[in-house]
């Protein structure tokens, strides 16, 4: 009986240190949702740990509404999402639509992913239509390094190791087009993703459509609306995700998924191999 109490202890210990721990950054509090939330909620469904951060807390981001009521609206919509997803979501207190990659915002962001003790850094290119989407990449391309530097943002603990760096997918193709290097089918949490975004009724129901000129078209019901996002936000399987879907899963489950998301490696942070990838996206298989 000593030796199995022994046996249980030890499997537990070594289930506490197995579980990853992946952060996202957005400008906005819904960005994540939209690029990761389908990635996120399988992390969380195999027990690891997953931390979406909101850069600004989107105090402009409707046509209606501003200043601190749309920050709290937002922020409650955040921890709604965060909710559904099984996931952590912090959401800082920046203005939308001023944000710049000052060193105080790095610091912000260097304190989040060593707090986390990251595993996995995900954040937007650089080259993005939104001003606030690019500076967020700017800031996490600079924290790649110090993270691991002491003397810089002396108040957190260093890491002990670099991070792997990824980048969320894009259509932009200036200087250079996004790389499909890794990609995920999330055929079995894309109605979760959905679920999330939902929870984003400020944005998804309201901001977005009005900025796209399609307001009218969004359903007063709340199921029909909801079935309404899924058809106007899904996780396309393009030809080129395809493509990279079939380099991870083989042929045959390329071929099946309907929904997938796709994450280009970052030149900053540590360089992964084909195993690293494999073991940091344990879904992949």
């Amino acid at each position: 009986m000593r030796s199995l109490i022994l046996l249980l202890l030890a499997s537990s210990a070594l289930l506490a240190q197995d579980p990853l721990r992946i952060i996202a950054f957005g400008a906005h509090p819904d960005d994540c949702d939209i690029k990761f939330g389908g990635t996120a909620a399988l992390f969380a469904k195999m027990g690891h740990a997953v931390k979406f951060v909101s850069l600004t807390n989107g105090d402009a981001g409707h046509q209606s509404q501003g200043g601190g009521a749309l920050a709290k609206r937002r922020r409650a919509e955040a921890q709604e999402a965060g909710r559904r997803l099984g996931i952590v979501y912090d959401v800082l207190d920046n203005h939308d639509g001023e944000l710049l990659p000052t060193l105080e915002v790095r610091n912000q962001v260097i304190r989040k992913i060593r707090e986390w003790n990251a595993d996995v850094v995900l954040a937007p290119r650089t080259n993005d239509y939104h001003p606030d989407h690019r500076n967020t990449g700017v800031v996490l391309q600079d924290t790649a390094y110090m993270v691991v530097v002491p003397n810089v943002t002396p108040d957190t603990p260093p890491l002990k190791k670099n991070p792997v760096y990824l980048y969320f997918s894009d259509r932009f193709q200036k200087p250079q087009p996004f790389k499909h290097d890794i990609a995920v089918i999330i055929d079995e949490t894309n109605a979760k993703k959905i679920d999330a975004l939902d929870a984003h009724v400020s944005q998804v129901y309201e901001w977005l459509p009005w900025v796209d000129g399609r307001l009218a078209e969004v359903p007063a019901g709340a199921a029909e609306r909801k079935a309404w996002l899924a058809k106007t936000r899904p996780s396309a399987v393009t030809p080129d995700i395809r493509k990279a879907l079939e380099k991870w899963y083989g042929p045959a489950k390329a071929a099946a998924a309907q929904h997938a998301e796709s994450f280009e490696i970052a030149e900053y942070g540590k360089q992964p191999t084909e195993a690293d990838i494999r073991r940091l996206f344990p879904m992949i298989k």
